[in-house]
């Protein structure tokens, strides 16, 4: 490069090649060389950076895209956790009334078709209406009630504005169908769970309790299934949430498995 510089300078502007320097130069000196070598240098660095950076913008975008892309198969993933056993025994159970010429069937249906239909359809957002997850929770728990008739007691409360509100679609239900599956199928006798929702300006403060499982040769088993549903809600929370967002604590209190949460629902 610094040749070529040379050349052109000196055949096409003028024999002083180096007119910015100390004495008029019209050879190719050590003194002219370095400086040239070192203006050059500053060129090719700067270019150099913008390559470097330009690359570095692209490969972050391209990450990030990624990671975008993995995140919301993932979410999609998680929303999918609900157990089919219970589509199965709630049909089970339909077909039980109907062979009975049951009154109750209609609604049951209705109750299983809303809820199948908001599961499909309506969870595809990242958050949904705190009153559809709210109806939702309310056509699940009625259909685990007719499922356990009297052996089950549900004691749910809510309080607070649950307008404009907003929440990722099917979280309080996984927890719910967690105390069910091993609060209320798990036990003999006479099974209590106790929901409470209070929503306090932008926050909703979620509890839920159900009894533990008896003690059996399957109790590691049920720890392992129990805390893979956990930890899917867990990955949700942090995935659609910031940390500062929400607050959940998980514990075991007399016997009873505790959940709770509290998450922004503005």
């Amino acid at each position: 490069m610094v040749i070529v510089k040379f050349n052109l300078t000196y055949y096409l502007v003028s024999n002083n090649v180096w007119p910015e320097g100390p004495v008029p130069t019209d050879r190719l000196t050590l003194n002219y060389t370095i400086d040239m070598m070192i203006g050059e240098l500053y060129v090719i660095t700067f270019v150099t950076a913008i390559k470097i950076t330009l690359d570095f913008l692209n490969e972050h975008r391209r990450v990030a895209d990624l990671e975008k892309a993995q995140l919301e198969t993932e979410l999609l993933f998680l929303k999918t956790q609900i157990s089919p056993h219970f589509f199965f025994n709630t049909l089970n159970n339909i077909y039980s009334l109907a062979v009975e010429n049951s009154k109750k069937t209609p609604k049951i249906i209705l109750m299983l078709s809303e809820l199948m239909r908001y599961l499909l359809y309506e969870t595809a957002n990242k958050k949904q209406s705190l009153e559809n997850e709210i109806l939702c929770i309310q056509n699940y728990i009625d259909l685990e009630r007719i499922r356990h008739n009297d052996e089950l007691e549900i004691n749910m409360s809510i309080s607070g504005d649950i307008q404009d509100k907003e929440i990722a679609p099917i979280l309080l239900l996984s927890f719910i169908e967690n105390a069910f599956k091993h609060g209320a199928h798990k036990n003999i006798g006479k099974v209590k769970i106790d929901i409470s929702l209070i929503i306090r300006k932008d926050f909703l403060y979620f509890r839920i309790s159900n009894p533990m499982p008896l003690k059996t040769e399957h109790e590691e088993r049920f720890n392992h299934s129990s805390g893979i549903g956990l930890e899917n809600v867990k990955k949700r929370l942090a995935l659609g949430y910031k940390k500062s967002d929400y607050k959940l604590i998980i514990k075991n209190d007399n016997n009873m498995f505790v959940v709770k949460l509290k998450i922004k629902v503005a």
